[in-house]
């Protein structure tokens, strides 16, 4: 072998090796990135678990009726147990934080509905009371029940809040080409479809709403849409935004995000927030 030939097989390697130890740096950097966002959204998993058990311990302190007392002690106890599973599950666990995510999401659906159930029965108290105001001789009395009734629902509107989040299901991603149809793989899309449904949520304000979806890549790089969001005070790169009017009833979205670079094949993930809040995540492989 000639010298030259043996010099530029030298500098190839030389390169091959800074290239390797390139990538490596790149990807480490990345998995540090999904790490310290899954450890956030576990975080925030685990106070709403606690916000949850404390609100189930709040409600039955002025609630008398021993039947209502036992469920809310049952549900109290499910909620407190899911919090301990939570916090024995490391945040890199993508599949046990999918399954305690979605029985969050069942665990605010059913506080939801205790919500409203004491909220009619104290909707019924307050006539009750209007009622008891029109005897002169009950007057003093009346009064002392207003102001216990008014402490209960500044209390009572803080769990409203909690019941009115959103919640986003039917969570689809799907990669498109120039004609718009869709690809099995992600290295032929021209556009990223992602298609989901806000559940219906008789609790929630209507009005217009702010949705942001994150589209994260197998090498844990968000794909960028040019804008931030507030989550966790923390401010979050968002793929796509779009601005609904939601009038509490059910309703499905779909947004488009133009792809500008290649996307190969592995496990993408879809984050959907809104309010603040997240509302809804999907993982989807593709083949490469």
């Amino acid at each position: 072998m000639s010298k030259k030939i043996f010099v530029g097989v030298v500098i190839l390697l030389l390169a091959g090796i800074a290239f390797l130890g390139y990538s490596l740096l790149q990807e480490k950097q990345a998995n540090k990135d999904m790490q310290e966002l899954a450890a956030l959204d576990k975080q925030e998993m685990e106070k709403e678990y606690q916000n949850f058990a404390a609100q189930y311990s709040e409600m039955k302190t002025y609630i008398k009726n021993d039947s209502l007392v036992e469920q809310l002690t049952a549900e109290q106890e499910r909620t407190q147990k899911l919090l301990e599973e939570l916090k024995r599950t490391h945040a890199s666990d993508a599949a046990e934080i999918t399954r305690l995510k979605k029985e969050l999401a069942t665990v605010r659906a059913v506080l939801r509905s205790y919500v409203i159930q004491i909220d009619s029965l104290n909707r019924l108290n307050q006539n009750l009371m209007d009622e008891n105001d029109r005897v002169r001789s009950e007057l003093e009395q009346s009064n002392q029940q207003n102001q216990t009734l008014s402490s209960e629902k500044a209390s009572l509107s803080e769990k409203v809040a909690i019941a009115a989040q959103l919640d986003a299901t039917n969570i689809t991603l799907l990669p498109l080409n120039k004609k718009g149809k869709a690809e099995k793989y992600m290295k032929s899309a021209k556009t990223v479809a992602v298609s989901f449904t806000i559940t219906k949520n008789v609790t929630a304000s209507n009005g217009v709403r702010s949705v942001y979806v994150r589209l994260m890549t197998p090498e844990g790089e968000v794909l960028d849409g040019g804008g931030t969001f507030t989550y966790a005070g923390k401010q979050l790169a968002w793929s796509m935004k779009k601005d609904i009017e939601y009038t509490g009833e059910e309703i499905a979205e779909t947004l488009y995000w133009t792809v500008g670079e290649y996307l190969g094949g592995g496990q993408y993930n879809v984050s959907i927030f809104c309010d603040g809040q997240a509302i809804g995540s999907k993982n989807f492989t593709f083949n490469k």
